[in-house]
Formats: structure tokens, C-alpha cells, sequence
């Protein structure tokens, strides 16, 4: 398959033992501070190239959800850069003005006289980005990392907005090449975006024996927006037991694009 607001959050509540004794916190009262970490706000977004469920191309809709969702990390999935059909727009860069992020376009193939792919946003400071390139499938395919540091501790972690496509083969090929791109790295890696392969599938296998996958309870489905049917949208940590899931949801979107936006909130 090609992939082509007011959110309803569904808790995952993990309560966490205080170093000194064995009373327990609750998700709400655990922050980065009781910890000693940095918290996270990410979301993973297949955005279409800007094209509504009803027709209009609208990037302003994208950025306000998310300047709404106030994210410190955004993967962006079906972006393009100078092409026809999006009226000649550079879309990862408006999107980081409408922002207020830095942003880096990761380039899958030449597209009616520009670019498509992918985009990574962060509100971190990017150290370095890598356009992974990978097996090819119907259509070329790579993975956009980013190298960040958070600006409160100087930790550095890898964010890769992946996008896979397009048969079973096809997509388990990529996810080995990703995973072999990411093998050696010692600092935390997250994956994030439109796997397009569901929960029971070879590709989801093979990558949750090397990366742990958020469990989004009963409300998981995120393709498509408007009448969801199934779920392929991901985030995927590892080390896993590094992070606590403070929160996450998807948002409760079903015009700006055909894939529900998928949020998450982490203490590291």
C-alpha cells in the first residue's frame, strides 16, 4: 500500500520505584528531574505530501497540530521537495519555519521535477543526519537519521524516521539493512514513522528481537485516518528499559492526511 485536533489519549501508566524505598510514583509524578534524565516528546506523522483526506493541500493544518503537540522530535513520512503536484514547495523547510524546528529532507527518488521523501524535525540540536539509503522496493526507499543532543544533560541519541515500502520481501530487506546500519551505535536508538506492516508481520519479528516496541493498547489503529483498520504506524526504543512511556496517543485526525498521527511522551 501506498501511504498515502483535538487528541483522545489513551495512558500507558508504569509506576517506578524511588531509589530510596519502595513507595511508588504514579506516570504524573514522575518526571525527568525524579529521575535524573531528559523527557521526550515525539511524534511520527505520514503526512501525505500535505494532502487532506478532502483534497486541499494544507501544510499550515500539519504545522499547527504540530505546534499544538509542542514535540522536541517529529518524523515526517511522503514528503516532497520542489515538486509539481505541491505547487514547487520546499516542504521540509516551510514545515520547520511553521515551527520553529530545524529540519532535514531525506531524499528517496526524483519526483515531477523535484524530490520525494521523507523529513526529520527536531528541537534538539542536530550533531549530524545520515540518509540511509536501502533495498530498493517498488519504489527507492532510505531512512533518515538524525544525531541529537539533549540540552539539558549533553546526552547524545539516533531518531530515524523510516518508511517502508512496498511488498513483505521488500520491507523485511529494508528493516535488516536498517538494523545493520544501527548495529555498532552504543547510544540510544528510536525508530519512528510508517512500517507498513502490522503487528504480526515478518518485519515487526525481525525488529522487535533488536529494538522494543511501545504498546499503544486498544486504541491502534493508524491507517487509515478517517475509518482505521489496521496498525503500522510505530515507535520502537532501544535499549527499551532506558525510557519510561510518561504518555502516548494518537491524535484524533482523520482529514489532514489518511494516517493518524502517533504521539509518545519519555523520560530517558
Amino acid at each position: 500500500m501506498s501511504s498515502f485536533g483535538k487528541h483522545i489519549p489513551s495512558l500507558l501508566i508504569f509506576a517506578m520505584l524511588a531509589a530510596t524505598g519502595c513507595k511508588e510514583k504514579s506516570a504524573q509524578e514522575i518526571t525527568a528531574d525524579s529521575v535524573g534524565g531528559d523527557t521526550l516528546r515525539i511524534l511520527a506523522y505520514n503526512i501525505h505530501h500535505g494532502e487532506g483526506m478532502d483534497l486541499k493541500l494544507d501544510l499550515e493544518r500539519i504545522a499547527k497540530l504540530i505546534r499544538d503537540l509542542n514535540p522536541d522530535l517529529v518524523a515526517l513520512q511522503e514528503i516532497d521537495s520542489v515538486v509539481t503536484r505541491t505547487e514547487g514547495v520546499n516542504q521540509a523547510e516551510v514545515l520547520g519555519q511553521l515551527t520553529n524546528m530545524q529540519s532535514v529532507f531525506g531524499e528517496f527518488m526524483p519526483y515531477q521535477g523535484g524530490k520525494y521523501g521523507m523529513a526529520a524535525m527536531s528541537k534538539w540540536p542536530i550533531l549530524e543526519s545520515t540518509n540511509h539509503r536501502l533495498p530498493d522496493g517498488t519504489e527507492p526507499r532510505s531512512a533518515l537519521g538524525l544525531r541529537v543532543t539533549s540540552p539539558k544533560t549533553g546526552r547524545e541519541l539516533h531518531f530515524v524516521s523510516i518508511h517502508f515500502y512496498e511488498t513483505e520481501a521488500e520491507r523485511l530487506a529494508q528493516a535488516q539493512a536498517l538494523a545493520a546500519a544501527y548495529e555498532m551505535v552504543d547510544s540510544p536508538v528510536i525508530l519512528a514513522g510508517d512500517y507498513n506492516s502490522e503487528p504480526d508481520s515478518p518485519v515487526i519479528a525481525f525488529l522487535k528481537g533488536r529494538w522494543g516496541f511501545v504498546d499503544k493498547g486498544e486504541n491502534r489503529f493508524t491507517f487509515s485516518s478517517f475509518e482505521p483498520v489496521k496498525e503500522i504506524d510505530y515507535f520502537a526504543l532501544r535499549p527499551f528499559d532506558s525510557f519510561r512511556v510518561l504518555d502516548q496517543f494518537l491524535v484524533d485526525e482523520p482529514v489532514a492526511s489518511d494516517h493518524k498521527p502517533l504521539f509518545i511522551e519519555l523520560v530517558w
